[in-house]
């Protein structure tokens, strides 16, 4: 079985036009260039760059920085780069022990990751790159459901439905919410991130954590312990089009690649409220429930001492860098002033 992602796409699509050998998750690249200047084939100019940087963290954001580098790679034959995507949670612990240079991310950096930084010495610069979302899903098969509400995915997948195996089991939970939503009577199979994930980290922020707390002050901000986890995106499509009654949550990109697969349902932030579906316009303009944030975090001092640290940056940020990567990778670009704020951010901590 063959699942496309962004993240298999975007390297063949970028190899084929680049002629750059980096591709799919964990990319070390020894690809030969063409010339010094990425603007001879339209992208943005950049002064040579020579180096090696070492970037890690966040699945969902490693396909745009693997695009960037791969790009910056097509015209610095001296230039080499290791991006890989364990998670943002797994990428932070790197990045607070000083082994990477860039840690990619999909939710902003945790209070006790950045003591953790603070800690160890580490200063960083944190960088708002695009916009995701994380869509909701089930088996195509499975016709009973359309939209779900935050109150109902709590019944499903938070703290207090631990040993549901029905759709239905959750019922009783989603109407003390105060849902109207009808569960089928069918079984109830969920695949999902694991907890290494920032996918899981905004899940539980924005889904789990409001009702939770009001439901029990001491209740575990977490979900159920009892699903299928998985860091691996293409397992979490694989496990989701395995089931014919399934559930399970990805980001937006990952689950646009796979529409033959899955069925992405409308989500509604309050109980019998409005459905809205994920799309590029919804995620952008805030409307759907579910939208979030893109990161990178560069170390300040790794900026300072590597030239290919900061100079693969400022490519990253070049006009026309991620609004062209990204029509290769379906993420959602950033307004114009928004990511004139990123590109202000990073020059006012350049070294």
């Amino acid at each position: 079985m063959t699942i496309t992602t962004p993240r298999r796409v975007g390297a063949l699509v970028l190899a084929a036009a680049f002629a750059a050998s980096a591709c799919g998750g964990s990319a070390a690249s020894t690809a030969p260039s063409t010339g010094a200047n990425p603007a001879a084939s339209g992208g943005p100019s950049m002064a040579a760059i020579s180096g090696t940087i070492n970037v890690s963290g966040s699945s969902t954001v490693e396909p745009i920085s693997t695009a960037v580098a791969e790009r910056v790679k097509k015209a610095n034959p001296d230039f080499n780069f290791t991006v890989t995507g364990p998670g943002t949670g797994d990428g932070f612990k790197t990045f607070c022990t000083g082994e990477t240079d860039i840690s990619d991310a999909s939710r902003k950096i945790k209070d006790e990751e950045a003591a953790a930084c603070a800690a160890a010495g580490i200063e960083y610069t944190e960088l708002k790159i695009a916009y995701d979302g994380m869509t909701v899903m089930t088996s195509p098969d499975n016709g009973a459901l359309a939209c779900l509400s935050f109150a109902d995915l709590y019944a499903l997948t938070g703290p207090q439905s631990q040993g549901f195996d029905q759709w239905s089991s959750a019922a009783d939970l989603a109407k003390s919410l105060g849902s109207n939503t009808v569960f089928p009577d069918a079984d109830l199979s969920i695949t999902g991130p694991g907890e290494e994930s920032g996918t899981y980290d905004s899940y539980v922020e924005l889904v789990i954590k409001p009702i939770a707390s009001k439901q029990n002050p001491v209740q575990e901000n977490a979900t159920r312990p009892d699903y299928v986890a998985s860091a691996n995106d293409n397992a979490i499509i694989e496990g989701v089009e395995g089931s014919s009654t399934s559930l399970g949550w990805v980001g937006f990109a990952y689950a646009q690649e796979n529409t033959d697969k899955i069925k992405e349902l409308a989500v509604s932030k309050e109980p019998n409220g409005t459905c809205v579906e994920p799309t590029d316009t919804t995620i952008a303009d805030g409307t759907y429930p579910l939208s979030r944030s893109l990161y990178l975090y560069v170390n300040k001092a790794k900026a300072a001492a590597n030239a290919a640290v900061a100079g693969y940056v400022d490519y990253y940020l070049a006009e026309g860098t991620i609004s062209d990567v990204l029509t290769q990778v379906p993420y959602v670009n950033l307004p114009a002033t928004e990511l004139d704020a990123t590109r202000t951010a990073w020059e006012a901590s350049k070294p």
